[in-house]
């Protein structure tokens, strides 16, 4: 007579079998989804790599000011006029302020009216240009060569309604000569570098497309024939 117990254990055997079957046929068999998955988690690991913490960065952030930005009047209008025109850096408007500098006098130097024209405005080009005939009408020629700045720093600011100007003071050392007729030297001297301090200030128009700063004021009286 066959043993029950033997015929318990195969037929455990045989339902065993079957669930592995199945599981075989189900986890062997690709759904077409596998990838897409494995996919989306490299990308997002990815990402995670590139933006770690995730810290999400916000366009056209701002840092906040500090209670020193808003005591400091400079600082101050600084940030009104950086709030008018998100382009606005104050290292940037310094450096091109420098670069105005050193082209406006040597133009000047040269008697360029056309040079000084397109960085100066109207009524303070007028007094360049008056000095510019006065040197031309007494037969003076001006040697210079510009040396560099020992200092340039920003003085004032302000913005009065769309209006920008920031005024600069300017350490600047050059060389500068200006001879007669003859070739006579009357005014400086061409070996000796001049120290020489100016405050100019400069003015725009923030709504404009038009990203230069133009030359609306400079300190004292307007440049003589000779040169300054």
């Amino acid at each position: 007579m066959p043993n029950p117990q033997f015929f318990g254990i195969v037929l455990i055997a045989m339902v065993a079998g079957v669930i592995l079957f199945r599981l075989y046929t189900v986890l062997g068999r690709r759904t077409g989804n596998e990838r897409e998955a494995n996919d989306r988690f490299q990308r997002i690991g990815a990402d995670a790599a590139k933006k770690p913490d995730n810290v999400i960065p916000l366009p056209n952030a701002q840092r906040p000011p500090d209670a020193s930005d808003a005591s400091d009047p400079v600082k101050r209008a600084l940030i009104d006029i950086k709030l008018a025109d998100r382009g606005f850096e104050t290292d940037h408007f310094i450096a091109g302020a420098k670069q105005a500098y050193e082209m406006i006098v040597a133009a000047f130097a040269r008697g360029d009216r056309d040079a000084l024209r397109k960085l100066i405005a109207a009524d303070v080009y007028h007094a360049f240009e008056h000095a510019i005939g006065d040197r031309e009408s007494k037969k003076l020629k001006v040697e210079f060569t510009f040396v560099g700045f020992k200092a340039a720093k920003i003085v004032h600011a302000a913005l009065k309604d769309r209006t920008a100007e920031i005024t600069m003071s300017f350490l600047a050392q050059f060389l500068s000569a200006t001879r007669d007729e003859s070739g006579a030297v009357v005014e400086g001297d061409p070996k000796e570098v001049r120290e020489v301090t100016d405050v100019w200030s400069f003015a725009r128009d923030t709504a404009s497309r038009d990203p230069n700063w133009m030359l609306v004021a400079t300190s004292g009286t307007a440049p003589d024939a000779s040169g300054h």
